[in-house]
């Protein structure tokens, strides 16, 4: 359940935006099949004829999230079923004087399944509020890519971003033990430093990609070998059936084009998500 959203004494009370949607797979003979689907206000989930693994495309029709919105997005996979989800475009979170905008993630993989959770960037502006929690259930024997890239402001708009509440939290659970728990939180004080090697380092785009899987430490030198895009600072650590690659870039185009990159060894060279072909 979201919070009741807040409200500054005297402020005149404005429209808000909620959306919800949840998707449901189960593996069928001739490969996912879909089991449910459910849209509730400004959010959609589109569902793009792809061949092979099906994709689902989450879309916030609000144009970008203020002070009271509520965004939710869950995927269900049954049956050992195959998911690709991203979002159709980057989330933007605006201005926000009268509390949060809160967004939860909630997707659960069954056994044999996987998902490849990979939502494109979400923008920050100035003054901007946006809590945001993403939590992915795997089943013992499931496994996931997890990616979050965020960016400051637009670098060619001249965008400056000095003011900002951002509360990100990612859990992943298996069999309900948690394997991959990462909360970040980013303020207005935090940015004034952001200059210092332990915070961002001077950047202003920056993005996690998660492997979830057994096996994932294998993946580890091919990862290491595709970093080195211009412009983007990047490390990858392994261990305990988890890769874990961090990002660092001074705009998000030289981050996105690292992220392809990246896609590409640890999704074994299947194309990208149709969106993030555009």
């Amino acid at each position: 359940m979201f919070d009741a959203p807040s409200q500054l004494p005297g402020q005149i009370s404005m429209q808000r935006s909620h959306g919800e949607a949840a998707v449901a797979f189960a593996q069928a003979e001739a490969g996912a099949r879909l089991t449910g689907l459910r849209q509730r206000g400004s959010a959609k989930a589109l569902l793009p004829r792809v061949r092979g693994v099906p994709e689902v495309v989450f879309l916030n029709t609000s144009g970008g999230l203020t002070s009271g919105d509520t965004l939710s997005y869950a995927i269900d996979i049954e049956g050992g079923a195959r998911v690709v989800a991203t979002t159709q475009a980057a989330e933007r979170a605006y201005r926000a004087e009268a509390g949060p905008a809160d967004v939860r993630v909630a997707h659960r993989v069954g056994p044999g399944g996987w998902l490849d959770w990979l939502p494109q960037e979400t923008i920050l502006f100035d003054r901007a509020n946006l809590r945001r929690q993403t939590r992915i259930d795997l089943a013992p024997d499931a496994g996931c890519l997890l990616l979050e890239a965020v960016v400051l402001g637009r670098a060619a708009m001249g965008e400056q971003v000095e003011t900002l509440q951002f509360s990100d939290i990612r859990e992943v659970y298996r069999a309900q033990k948690p394997v991959f728990i990462e909360p970040l939180m980013l303020n207005s004080d935090i940015l004034q430093r952001r200059g210092n090697p332990a915070l961002l380092s001077g950047a202003r785009a920056f993005a996690t990609l998660a492997l979830i899987a057994p096996g994932a430490e294998d993946a580890l030198e091919p990862a290491r070998r595709a970093l080195g895009e211009a412009g983007v600072e990047g490390a990858a650590s392994a261990f305990d059936g988890k890769l874990v690659l961090r990002l660092l870039a001074a705009d998000g185009w030289p981050l996105r084009r690292q992220i392809l990159k990246l896609m590409d060894v640890l999704r074994r060279g299947a194309p990208p998500p149709r969106v993030w072909q555009l």
